[in-house]
């Protein structure tokens, strides 16, 4: 008998369909810092990141209850591609409003905390990493960019990379070992300490 973090994403799936609450809490485990991680590359702000985080996977429960989930090839690029859906409506809001209040928006660690067994300080400290992976990727040149949002963001194979950019797998991975190479240099450059909890 399989314990639940030895599951496929789709058997979690398929069990949380079923009621079992303990199956939706790995998958969350499993990509909570690659689809916070995703959200922030975008929208660059921590306390509308953490909103559109939590409506993303408000959404996701809703769609798997409902019964909607279609196997669609990787969980996370589903998940991902409900947080992109979310940020998109957000900015048409904005803009047609033209005015954001900030108020009443609190960035609320101790529940983020909960969501997983690491200690709050544990917490912000991965917070900070990924907020500086995401910065140290800025430094990239866009092919290698790309790549590395595919592969860390939305959990694509090089294959599919590969396919998804038009070249070879070999420049895919490439492009990959290059753009590691160059993030390392500009951590060390600005003094950056990568290391997730």
């Amino acid at each position: 008998m399989k314990t639940l973090n030895q599951l496929t994403d789709d058997e979690l799936v398929k069990l949380y369909e079923t009621g079992n609450n303990g199956a939706f809490e790995i998958l969350l485990t499993r990509y909570k810092s690659k689809v916070y991680s995703y959200i922030f590359l975008i929208v660059r702000n921590k306390e509308l990141t953490e909103d559109i985080f939590q409506d993303t996977f408000i959404k996701a429960i809703a769609t798997i209850q409902q019964g909607r989930y279609v196997e669609s090839g990787k969980f996370i690029g589903w998940v991902n591609r409900i947080a992109h859906n979310l940020i998109i409506d957000y900015f048409r809001r904005e803009k047609n409003e033209n005015t954001f209040s900030a108020d009443g928006m609190e960035y609320d660690i101790v529940n983020n905390a909960k969501l997983s067994e690491k200690s709050i300080e544990d917490t912000i400290s991965n917070e900070q990493v990924l907020t500086d992976v995401v910065k140290l990727i800025d430094y990239l040149p866009e092919s290698q960019r790309e790549v590395v949002k595919m592969r860390f963001f939305e959990d694509l194979s090089f294959k599919e990379i590969a396919e998804k950019t038009n070249v070879s797998i070999n420049t895919a991975l490439g492009r990959m070992r290059y753009a590691l190479l160059n993030m390392r240099r500009v951590a060390e450059e600005k003094d950056v300490y990568l290391q997730i909890k």
